[in-house]
């Protein structure tokens, strides 16, 4: 069989399962790699080669897969099965299934929202940054979203940036974690009292959460308040922080003292 009359054969046959057989009748000629590489190199990377079939090429080869049940998939869906990697700790698997409900609905702020999370979790601070503001954009009133910009702005050393974010974020809900945020980078920007302000507020909001203790005793560090800084300290270890950095500090510097 000619390479130009299989060819002709595979566009008069696009919408027919004769198209395996005939897959596998070139995968045996030994112009294969030349001819697969020529059909690929007119397909956009990741599309499927026939839709209606329900078969397509994968990227990585030249393996056949039914695709049918995923173009089917709705985008809730997808976001389901990110969330579910995201909670197994599969962040790269998590952030494919986002990825593709963004694709089928770019307008949900959500699949934003939870791939930067992802992206995050994985050290693309960057690209986690893009989406939290292309959620925020979508949804100006998406205060989780305001907070995570808040937070991700911090571990970029964007500080303004964070303080505008949980301004906005604070104005939407007066939540512990935008007020812990916003104490953190009030401290990173040398504003001790107004971290303190800001921390004061996060645990009279909710007294359980021991990284807004580890804060505050940083700030209280900070502001040469070393008792002070040593109560918050033990009261952040009480709560659950397990960090040898802590633990190293209230070490070094409590003692019996405090």
């Amino acid at each position: 069989m000619s390479f130009l009359r299989l060819l002709r054969e595979i566009v008069d046959s696009l919408f027919s399962l004769q198209l395996v057989y005939l897959l596998e009748v070139i995968f045996a000629m030994k112009k294969r790699t030349a001819f697969v590489g020529a059909i690929l190199s007119l397909i956009p990377l990741g599309q499927p080669l026939l839709m209606k079939t329900g078969f397509a090429f994968s990227t990585l080869g030249v393996t056949l897969f039914v695709s049918e049940n995923a173009n089917a998939e709705s985008a809730k869906s997808l976001n389901k099965k990110g969330m579910q990697e995201y909670d197994k700790g599969d962040h790269y698997a998590a952030i494919s299934y986002y990825s593709k409900a963004i694709n089928k609905e770019p307008n949900e702020p959500a699949y934003w929202n939870n791939r930067g999370l992802s992206k995050n979790l994985i050290g693309d601070l960057n690209g986690a940054r893009n989406d939290f503001q292309r959620a925020v954009i979508i949804d100006k009133n998406y205060d989780e979203a305001f907070g995570n910009l808040c937070a991700v702005n911090i571990d970029l050393e964007d500080y303004y940036g964070a303080m505008s974010a949980c301004n906005k974020a604070i104005k939407l809900s007066l939540k512990e974690r935008h007020f812990t945020n916003r104490g953190n980078a009030k401290r990173l920007l040398k504003d001790y009292e107004g971290a303190i302000r800001d921390l004061d507020k996060a645990i009279e909001i909710n007294s359980k959460d021991y990284f807004s203790f580890l804060i505050r005793s940083m700030t209280k560090e900070l502001m040469g308040d070393i008792k002070g800084a040593c109560l918050d300290a033990k009261k952040s270890k009480s709560l659950g922080n397990k960090s040898d950095a802590n633990n190293n500090w209230i070490k070094e510097n409590c003692k019996r003292r405090y």
